[in-house]
């Protein structure tokens, strides 16, 4: 999600939007387009096909821990959305440009947004009967937590990864790790509200799991579908690849996720503030970034997706191009994963505290990347860039 108050005061930087770049190099051959395009959509589809196989995970372990709950039943529900997290960062290079994830009618504000009031799904420290499952008007489904998911404010999040995140881990109030929900939360007796707390759970995991499925069939192959008209779509289809990645990364991951953290230095800025997974959060959206650029992608199951990339598009017209800007997004892969857990503690302290340095290392690294992505898409001769913002 770009929250809408911090795009604002970060402005339309993420992308030289609507500027037109010179020509440089003649584009390729449109065959050589097309093949970039077609092996583009079959990452996509690798992606969320492994997002939505580690989603049905992590709802056999949900429904183990509704059905009985324990410590260990918590633990592995929690581990399950860690697992799950990992898949569907790299999904996010594939957003930005108005696609099935984001477009009018996309699911992404269901899936990812943040950051999340607390108080708005359950009792938190001070307000034991607030949220929605306290509330025995609310009846649980997935059309009433999808309707109600940033109804009167865009905090006031009910659905997607942060809910089962909070669900799962509780408030976060600890300096050195993540939340500590106790699994009695969603015992009967020992907690009020415990069966609406399951079911709540439940209902949020299987509204998940529909909006990745979603994501897979609009990419699924030899359909009438999203990815039918995309592998149609030439160098139009190239110019929103880049605009994706160019819009991660700089509006969204350097700017959204990472500089409004350092500057405000405030948890509820973190991104997997629950869980504190946000350093993870960042590694996978720059290796995401990095996929794309290379063609590759490793799945779930260890086995590599490999064909032609932007990077071999850039290469035809701008060899030396290519190489700093392959070398470039390495660079932030390594800078993001340097980054220490938890991050709301990396963000603490003066501009030479050891952990702000690392995140506005790899902040930079991903604003000089951002830069060498518009040369890129100028070296094959696409020469406007408009950023979609969802």
């Amino acid at each position: 999600m770009m929250n809408k108050r911090h795009f604002l005061q970060l402005g339309a930087g993420a992308l030289l939007a609507g500027v037109a770049l010179p020509m440089r190099a003649q584009a390729p051959a449109q065959a050589d387009v097309t093949a970039v395009v077609a092996h583009y959509a079959e990452l996509v589809q690798a992606g969320y096909a492994d997002t939505l196989a580690a989603g049905q995970a992590l709802q056999a372990s949900i429904a183990t821990l509704t059905g009985a709950p324990s410590a260990a039943a918590l633990e592995a529900a929690r581990q399950a959305w860690l697992s799950a997290r990992e898949s569907y960062g790299q999904t996010e290079a594939f957003r930005f440009y108005g696609g099935p994830i984001d477009d009018d009618k996309g699911p992404e504000g269901r899936l990812n947004s943040w950051p999340l009031d607390e108080s708005y799904v359950d009792s938190v420290k001070g307000k034991p009967s607030s949220g929605l499952i306290h509330n025995g008007k609310f009846r649980i489904t997935k059309a009433s937590l999808s309707k109600f998911n940033e109804r009167g404010g865009e905090e006031n999040i009910s659905a997607g990864w942060h809910a089962i995140e909070f669900l799962l881990w509780g408030q976060d109030q600890s300096e050195t790790g993540p939340g500590n929900r106790s699994f009695e939360d969603f015992v009967d007796g020992k907690a009020a509200n415990a069966d609406r707390r399951r079911q709540y759970l439940s209902v949020a995991t299987e509204l998940l799991v529909d909006d990745l499925g979603f994501l897979v069939k609009a990419w699924a192959p030899g359909e009438r579908n999203y990815r039918a008209k995309f592998e149609k779509g030439g160098k139009e289809s190239v110019r929103k690849i880049i605009v994706g990645l160019g819009s991660l990364s700089r509006g969204e991951l350097a700017g959204e996720r990472m500089e409004v953290a350092l500057n405000s230095q405030d948890q509820e800025d973190e991104h997997s503030c629950f869980s504190d997974n946000t350093h993870r959060d960042i590694v996978t959206n720059a290796l995401g970034m990095q996929n794309v650029w290379l063609g590759r992608y490793r799945k779930r199951d260890g086995s590599v997706l490999e064909g032609p990339g932007l990077r071999d598009l850039v290469a035809a017209a701008r060899p030396e191009l290519a190489e700093r800007t392959t070398a470039q997004l390495a660079a932030s892969v390594s800078a993001a994963e340097a980054i220490q857990a938890p991050f709301d503690r990396e963000v603490i302290g003066g501009k030479d505290a050891p952990g702000r340095q690392r995140i506005r290392k790899t902040i930079d690294s991903l604003v000089a990347q951002s830069r060498l992505l518009v040369d890129s898409a100028a070296a094959i001769g696409i020469t406007r860039l408009t950023l979609v913002q969802p």
